[in-house]
C-alpha cells in the first residue's frame, strides 16, 4: 500500500510540471480600453407612451465597440435610453465547469480505466456477486468504512464541525459495542445516526481552495489535484496505514483488503457506469462534469 502511494505521489507531481505550462497559456488576457469616450448616463424613467407631438428629435449614435445602432428619444421633461449596456458575459470555466488543461493525458488514463473495468473489474464483481449475497456485501461495505472512522472524524475537526465529530464519536463506539466491529450499522438503523461523509479534499475545498484542475487517476479515477492532495493526506490518517508500516502481514492484509474493498463497492454498484456511457455522447465530458458537480455538492453542505 505504501508503495502505491509513493507511486502517486510521484506522478502528481510529474502532473504539476508538466501542466503548469498548459494552465499559464489557457489564462484568458484581458485587455482594458483607454479610450476617453463615456456612453451617455442612464436615467430612470417611467415607461410612458411616446407623443410624436411633444417628442423634438430622435438621436442615433453608436457605440464605438459594436455596430449595433442605440436609439433614444429626448422629450421636454425626461431622457429615455432605449437600450441599456448589454449585461457583462460570465467568463467561461466559472463554477460550473471545471479547467482541463492535460485532457489529452487524463483521456488515455480514462481509457485504461475504462478497459480495466470491462475486461476485469466487472467480470470479477460480477462473479463475486453471483456468490455473495447483497446482506454480505453491504456488511462488508460497512466493515471498510468504520475502518475509516478516524479519517472522518479528523476531517470534522478540521472543519471545525463539532457536531459532525460527536457524531462520528458516537458512531464508532456504538457499532464497535453493538454493530459487531462495524458489520452491522447498529448507529444508523438504530439511532437514526448517519455517517458523517469526510475527507481532506473537502476539507481543503471549505477552506476556500479551489479544485485547480481536473485529473482522471489510473485505478482510482476521477480526481482533481485538490482532491488527490487530500486522498494523500487522507491515507496518512488512517490508522492502517501506520500499522502497515511497521508489521509486513499487516501491509499485506490491507493491500488485500483494499482490492476486496473496491471489488465489494463493484458489486454493489455495477449498471450505473454503463448507464452513464450510454446516456453520454462523450463518456469522458460526462463522468467529468459529473464528479466536478458531485465534489461542488458536497463541498457546499
Amino acid at each position: 500500500m505504501k508503495i502505491i502511494c509513493w507511486i502517486y505521489f510521484l506522478l502528481v507531481v510529474c502532473l504539476i510540471t508538466f501542466s503548469y505550462p498548459c494552465v499559464a497559456s489557457s489564462s484568458p488576457e484581458v485587455f482594458i480600453s483607454t479610450s476617453s469616450f463615456e456612453e451617455p448616463a442612464l436615467l430612470e424613467a417611467e415607461v410612458e407612451p411616446i407623443d410624436p407631438g411633444k417628442a423634438t428629435e430622435s438621436l442615433t449614435y453608436l457605440r464605438p465597440e459594436s455596430s449595433l445602432p442605440v436609439q433614444f428619444v429626448e422629450r421636454p421633461t425626461r431622457v429615455a435610453i432605449a437600450n441599456a449596456p448589454p449585461a457583462p458575459v460570465e467568463a467561461e470555466g466559472d463554477a460550473g465547469t471545471i479547467p482541463d488543461p492535460i485532457e489529452p493525458v487524463n483521456r488515455a488514463f480514462f481509457t485504461f480505466n475504462d478497459k480495466l473495468y470491462f475486461w476485469v473489474l466487472k467480470p470479477v464483481a460480477s462473479g463475486y456477486k453471483s456468490v455473495a449475497p447483497e446482506v454480505v456485501r453491504v456488511s462488508v461495505r460497512n466493515f471498510f468504512s468504520h475502518l475509516t472512522t478516524p479519517v472522518r472524524l479528523v476531517n470534522c475537526l478540521l472543519q471545525a464541525d463539532v457536531k459532525c465529530a460527536g457524531i462520528e464519536t458516537t458512531r464508532f463506539f456504538l457499532n464497535t459495542a453493538i454493530g459487531f466491529a462495524g458489520f452491522f450499522d447498529s448507529a444508523r438503523t438504530g439511532f437514526n445516526l448517519e455517517k458523517q461523509d469526510r475527507d481532506f479534499g473537502q476539507t481543503l475545498g471549505i477552506w476556500g481552495m479551489g479544485p485547480v484542475f481536473y485529473i482522471d487517476l489510473p485505478i482510482i479515477g476521477p480526481s482533481s489535484l485538490r482532491d488527490f492532495l487530500g486522498f494523500i493526506v487522507d491515507v496518512s490518517f488512517d490508522p492502517r496505514t501506520y500499522l502497515a508500516f511497521y508489521f509486513a502481514t499487516i501491509s499485506y492484509a490491507n493491500t488485500g483488503g483494499w482490492v476486496l474493498d473496491k471489488i465489494n463497492e463493484a458489486s454493489l454498484s455495477l449498471g450505473e457506469y454503463e448507464e452513464l456511457k450510454r446516456a453520454a455522447l462523450d463518456p469522458y465530458i460526462a463522468l467529468r462534469e459529473a464528479y466536478h458537480q458531485y465534489r461542488q455538492s458536497k463541498i457546499g453542505k
